[in-house]
């Protein structure tokens, strides 16, 4: 069954209160928490102030920056205290993920200036997850959290990293934390949100390498379909995203994105690149949409969208769209897309659509 993430964040913060209460008569000022500049008790405090703060951009929609408020300790309270304070966060955050409609956004500015409740979950779950790390690592403490938790974190935030041995250790080194063998090591990096694109009536939304994994066999990916079940060549095109983040080569904004209808939040369909953009320019597109929302213009208002979302980028000269010679309804939103013929063959016709001036 698909998650919101909000089990996840109150499993991790379980496991953070559990292990580091164990050695709460410890000095958490006097050591530094592993290879932060923060001591034990700064770093706790952190913990705390992330899982509040990723609840008050959901529960306020905060559109366009962070909600202007810090978390602080009342002075006197001790390392037991701020655990409590760590969990009380953590359980306000998972209700503000379980109250949150699917569809909402909120301002995060890595990458695409926006998450939704899933992304928030993995962040927050993210961060209790390498800062109990850090802590454990500063007070001799061992610690090694449950794998799908590391996995869920990964598939929803880290969509650009091959997966490695183990989540585990292969998180530790995403966030340069730790080597693993036959990859340089990390230096600097930042986690990855989906993207979203807006157009009139839908929400192009990027598909997760873990909606991708799922929608690529019998599942949702976390949407509710117009027709109950996404489109076979969804599920194809899905099947390719999981492999290409299983080969270390996915780029979430050249992947696939689901066409979520804003008026009731409704999955119509897929559409989505088959990579990055070559060398000289040329991006392919792709997309199809279930039986019942066809005829409405849905694809034509997608593939304008996207097209010139790929055409505004650096690296985009042309957008190229290849399509059976008999499928005539998608040969008339190519056209009313702007796509132009430039070659055929005996199976398809090859579109392409160039940036302004070619």
């Amino acid at each position: 069954m698909w998650t919101t993430g909000a089990e996840q964040v109150e499993q991790a913060v379980a496991e953070c209160v559990g292990l580091l209460g164990a050695v709460t008569d410890r000095d958490w000022e006097a050591v530094r928490a592993g290879r932060l500049e923060w001591n034990c008790r700064e770093t706790a405090v952190h913990i705390a102030g992330d899982l509040i703060g990723y609840a008050g951009q959901l529960a306020g929609r905060e559109p366009e920056g962070y909600t202007p408020f810090e978390i602080s300790l009342e002075e006197g309270t001790d390392n037991a205290g701020a655990l409590r304070v760590i969990r009380t966060m953590g359980a306000l955050f998972a209700a503000a993920i379980r109250t949150t409609p699917r569809e909402v956004r909120a301002f995060h500015p890595y990458p695409f200036r926006s998450a939704n409740r899933e992304g928030f979950a993995a962040m927050g779950t993210a961060e209790v997850l390498l800062h109990t790390h850090d802590m454990a690592e500063g007070l001799g403490v061992s610690y090694e959290p449950d794998p799908e938790l590391c996995d869920f974190v990964l598939t929803r935030i880290f969509p650009h990293v091959q997966p490695g041995p183990t989540p585990w250790r292969t998180l530790l080194w995403a966030t340069g934390r730790s080597d693993l063998p036959g990859r340089e090591p990390v230096t600097e990096w930042r986690w990855s949100n989906n993207p979203a694109l807006p157009t009139d009536r839908l929400t192009l939304q990027g598909v997760t390498p873990a909606a991708a994994a799922d929608l690529g066999t019998v599942g949702d990916g976390g949407f509710e379909w117009l027709d109950g079940d996404p489109a076979d060549g969804t599920r194809v095109g899905a099947g390719l995203v999981f492999k290409q983040y299983e080969d270390g080569v996915h780029r979430p904004e050249w992947g696939m994105y689901v066409l979520v209808r804003r008026q009731d939040g409704r999955a119509l369909g897929a559409m989505g690149f088959h990579g990055v953009p070559d060398e000289s320019g040329r991006v392919e597109v792709g997309y199809d949409l279930v039986e019942a929302a066809r005829g409405h213009g849905y694809a034509t208002e997608a593939l304008r969208a996207l097209s010139a979302w790929a055409l505004s980028r650096d690296e985009v000269r042309t957008v190229v769209a290849n399509v059976e010679r008999d499928n005539t309804p998608s040969h008339n939103v190519l056209a009313r897309a702007g796509f132009k013929a430039v070659a055929q063959d005996a199976e398809q016709v090859t579109y392409e659509l160039r940036e302004p001036g070619d």
